[in-house]
Order: C-alpha cells, then structure tokens, then sequence
C-alpha cells in the first residue's frame, strides 16, 4: 500500500472520544514493550508519528491514526510489565477490552508478540479472547532482528504451536522484514 497521509487523530481514554464517523480500523494490541509505536511507524514510513520510548508501558490511552484518508490505525495500552499504579493499569485493560468488544469499525486486530520470547499466559489469554469473541485477528512476531535465522525459526514454531495458529508474521521494524506481507493482510481486511 502506498501511503499518502498519515495523521494522529486523538488520544481517547474513554468511549465518548473515540472518533465517530464509520471509517475501518486496524488495532494494534500486545503487551507493553512488544514494539507496537515503532512497528506503526515502521509500517507508515515516519518517524515519530506514533510516540516510542524505552519505558514500557507509554501508550495509555488508545491513540487513532488516520491513514490515506480512508481507514484507522489505532495503537492501544500494553498490558503486562508496565510500571504504573495497579488501578490504572486495570483502567487501561477495560479501555481496551470495550474497544475490541464494542467497536463496529473494528475490521482487524493485530495482536503482537515478541519473538524473543515465548507467548505469555497474557498473549494467550489475548488470543483465546479474540477467538472466543470471533475477532478477526492476526498474529506478527516482533523485533525478529534481535535473533539469529535458526533462533527465529525455532521460536516461530514455538509461537504457532503455542496459539494454535496456521501463521505467525515475522516483522523487524529497523530492517522492514514483512512490512509488505502485513500490508497485503490489512488490504485483505479493508476489502472485506
């Protein structure tokens, strides 16, 4: 896909700013310091756009992004090692569930994990939700850079056997390793 326009939209912390109007949405989902922002920026070609920081646990509202004029990306809270206060970090994980399970533009969710490391309980509890609730999903493994070529390999199975998944789409942010692969699968899921 070529990108013509990529704009930040809001910040929304709770269901009444989320942006009203019927375009298609693509969120962004997976624990705190996965790579969601950079794989975001990596995939629009800016740097920036989609704020990055070394402290996981940053995004804590979800953050709307309009693309080419004509669909969202939307980058929700991480959840897992964030260092914030118990009740707020609880804040975050209900923001995000009323998103997934209540928004009708919602036309995919891209659930990421690191490929570093093997699925947690909450990546797989992520998982058995999306499919529960019959969410269109799709799983990409990040930071595939940080691993050798066998390391990769081995951990990819690892992942599909872990979800229980046909597919798993490794994804670097620094090289743009399947930058397109997961192009092709949002314009799969536009078209829809």
């Amino acid at each position: 896909m070529k990108v013509t326009s990529a704009v930040f939209v809001k910040s929304a912390f709770q269901e009444s700013d989320w942006p009203p109007d019927p375009r298609p949405e693509i969120a962004f989902l997976g624990r705190s310091n996965v790579g969601k922002s950079s794989l975001i920026n990596s995939l629009l070609g800016t740097r920036g756009l989609a704020r990055t920081s070394n402290t996981p646990g940053r995004t804590q509202s979800l953050n709307f992004y309009l693309i080419n004029d004509r669909f969202r990306l939307v980058d929700l809270p991480g959840y897992g090692y964030a260092k914030a206060p118990k009740a707020l970090k609880a804040e975050w994980g209900i923001s995000a569930e009323n998103y997934l399970a209540k928004r009708e533009q919602l036309v995919l969710s891209i659930h990421l994990v690191d490929s570093r490391h093997e699925p947690s309980k909450q990546d797989l509890q992520l998982h058995e939700w999306l499919k529960h609730n019959q969410k269109p999903h799709f799983i990409v493994a990040t930071k595939s850079d940080k691993l050798s070529n066998n390391e990769l390999r081995k951990n990819i199975v690892r992942a599909e056997r872990a979800f229980n998944s046909g597919r798993v789409l490794v994804y670097s942010a620094t090289e743009k390793r399947g930058r397109e692969d997961l192009w092709k699968v949002i314009e799969k899921s536009l078209k829809s």
